[in-house]
């Protein structure tokens, strides 16, 4: 049995979008800053394929009764065929992670990620109010040593 027609559609397709797509387009190529941090941009990928084919009766043979909607080609008696495939590809940024200072951090390109980066500051945020209540009581410990 020989190739249907529609899988040279489907493998021209398929190489192509496999050219277009990737790993460097989802996560780019690192950039460093003159302060030694290191940004990469990361994106969203989506992509999306279609094929689609016909088998048609020479205008001559219409009306025989053949049988001829099994989709296997039979040599001379072969169905001629029309069909055609297509792809797209979207790459849409999704933020920069910043490494440098000793932290890793997103950076999202989207402009209602407000509550997302108030939950990544949380930490920080707590971590300096306690070192703020430690300080305080050791300078009250310290203050009541040297009364003593």
């Amino acid at each position: 049995m020989g190739n249907h027609p529609i899988e040279a559609l489907m493998k021209t397709a398929m190489e192509s979008i496999q050219q277009i797509v990737d790993v460097n387009t989802i996560v780019g190529d690192p950039v460093e800053t003159h302060d030694g941090s290191v940004i990469i941009p990361v994106s969203r990928v989506a992509c999306g394929f279609a094929a689609g084919g016909s088998e048609f009766l020479p205008a001559d043979e219409q009306g025989k009764g053949q049988d001829q909607g099994n989709g296997q080609e039979q040599g001379a008696n072969a169905l001629p065929f029309g069909g055609g495939s297509g792809g797209g590809v979207s790459v849409q940024p999704v933020g920069f992670l910043v490494v440098g200072n000793g932290q890793v951090r997103l950076l999202p390109v989207d402009s209602n990620a407000v509550v997302e980066r108030i939950i990544d500051t949380v930490p920080d945020l707590i971590d300096k109010v306690s070192g703020l209540f430690k300080k305080k009581q050791d300078d009250e410990d310290d203050m009541g040593l040297e009364d003593a």
